[in-house]
């Protein structure tokens, strides 16, 4: 059995799209992680379980950036146009190496955040524009782009999540930089 030696509860579960996730809280090596089941709706598919640590620790935002890179990984060869569209937007946001670079930094640093960057292809389609600023000029990062875009969403069992996407300077091309839950207060 998986979790032999720990105490195991279901905590959530919900649909995307072709992908069930359940979501399961256990204490293995009185360290608390939650374990997230991935079952895709094709016979074919791989059953995926991910290990996402709750804690604060470096060790555990490690793991949860490691997580968080392997994810883009996968999703970048399943999506070989690196783009999805947006319907608030009536445009596509593409994906790029600032996305996963920003994206790992701070999604890493919750539970709730890399749990949001792993349902990707919902925040990208799915997200509402809150508002567009302006770029900040001193963000080494963000000088690529002249707009920034400040969307949200709601997803099952996470929350409110932020989706911010700059819009580039010259071929105003749209590119996610960043996932984040945003947390209740």
């Amino acid at each position: 059995m998986l979790f032999a030696n720990a105490i195991t509860k279901l905590c959530f579960f919900f649909i995307h799209f072709e992908t069930l996730v359940i979501v399961l809280i256990h204490n293995n090596e009185n360290k608390i992680m939650k374990t997230m089941a991935r079952i895709d709706k094709n016979e074919n598919a791989e059953k995926k379980l991910l290990e996402i640590p709750l804690g604060n620790s470096v060790e555990e935002i490690n793991l949860r950036k490691k997580i968080i890179l392997d994810f883009y990984q996968e999703w970048k060869q399943q999506n070989p146009t690196q783009r999805k569209y947006n319907v608030s937007l009536k445009e596509y946001v593409n994906i790029r190496n600032v996305s996963i670079t920003e994206t790992c930094y701070h999604a890493s640093k919750t539970y709730l955040s890399t749990l949001a960057v792993l349902q990707l292809d919902a925040v990208l389609m799915m997200a509402k524009k809150i508002k567009m600023t302006n770029a900040k000029p001193d963000d080494k990062n963000q000088k690529p782009f002249n707009k920034m875009i400040l969307m949200e969403c709601d997803l099952p069992g996470i929350g409110k999540v932020k989706l911010t996407v700059g819009v580039k300077r010259r071929s105003f091309e749209k590119v996610q930089y960043c996932i984040t839950a945003i947390e209740s207060q």
